[in-house]
């Protein structure tokens, strides 16, 4: 089974990185684009079938290791 966590920081969270590459692409001429925010995307392969036992191990995963939930929000897909 695979999966995909989508990381975001939280609204109001400031993303001193988003601003750069916002800036970046207005020095490129890349117009039309008015905010950056970025992100981080983690492809998971996983043993078993069990879709909620799969959900549940990536949750736990999200919450220890791949996200900081004081600071950012997480999206699960299972493919």
């Amino acid at each position: 089974m695979k999966a995909r966590v989508t990381v975001t920081l939280k609204t109001g969270v400031l993303d001193p990185q988003g601003k750069a590459i916002e800036g970046a692409l207005k020095s490129l001429g890349v117009a039309g684009i008015d905010s950056v925010r970025q992100g981080k995307v983690f492809d998971l392969e996983l043993d078993g079938a069990d879709k909620a036992a799969a959900e549940a191990a990536i949750k736990a995963a999200c919450d220890k290791l791949l996200a900081n939930t004081v600071i950012e929000n997480y999206r699960i897909e299972i493919l």
